[in-house]
């Protein structure tokens, strides 16, 4: 088990990240910032996640000035399109229409940083996950519990009823809720050590 001898800050409102840091049995505070989450021309999903992760430690370090910082962000890619938050739920309905009976991709890219010692890690981690044929009812029903709004790709494979959408997945499962902390872990292993 690792013990941190300084203080961890998420910086995320999700309160998905924060369950899994808990589950690592680690002591955190969080808070989040604002930053321009939009994906840009040409740009790759494994750049886009990493540069928004790193946009979101620049503005944490004008908030926190010593500690471990870690930031995150994750989105849906399905072929070449990118699915982040839906911005209401008619846009969710396209979502998941599109995503239905299909594979689609999904990228979080995180930041862990020591404040202290300078120690840093900046990766990624891609995860592989198909759903099955969704009927309209299945997905007007599911948007009509909220949950799918505050969501990359307007679903979450945690959720009670998103998890029946989800056919297979291949690589981290966590990394699909919001945050890989398999790498996760071992990168604050590395900075800390």
């Amino acid at each position: 088990m690792l013990t941190l001898n300084t203080t961890l800050y998420l910086v995320s409102k999700s309160p998905r990240r924060r369950k899994l840091l808990k589950q690592l049995g680690l002591n955190f505070k969080s808070f989040s910032v604002d930053v321009d989450e939009k994906i840009l021309q040409n740009e790759t999903p494994t750049s886009a996640v990493k540069r928004i992760a790193i946009g979101k430690m620049q503005e944490a370090e004008k908030k926190i000035k010593s500690g471990i910082l870690l930031t995150a962000d994750t989105i849906v890619v399905l072929k070449d399109q990118f699915l982040g938050k839906p911005k209401n739920k008619k846009d969710a309905e396209r979502m998941l229409g599109l995503l239905s009976n299909k594979t689609h991709l999904v990228y979080t890219g995180f930041y862990v940083k020591n404040l202290n010692n300078k120690e840093q890690v900046l990766s990624y981690e891609k995860t592989k996950v198909t759903f099955r044929k969704l009927t309209e009812k299945e997905i007007r029903d599911y948007i009509a519990t909220g949950s799918p709004l505050d969501k990359a790709g307007a679903y979450g494979i945690q959720d009670d009823f998103g998890a029946v959408f989800v056919k297979s997945i291949s690589g981290c499962y966590y990394n699909v809720v919001g945050l890989p902390i398999s790498k996760i872990y071992s990168s604050l292993i590395k900075i800390t050590s």
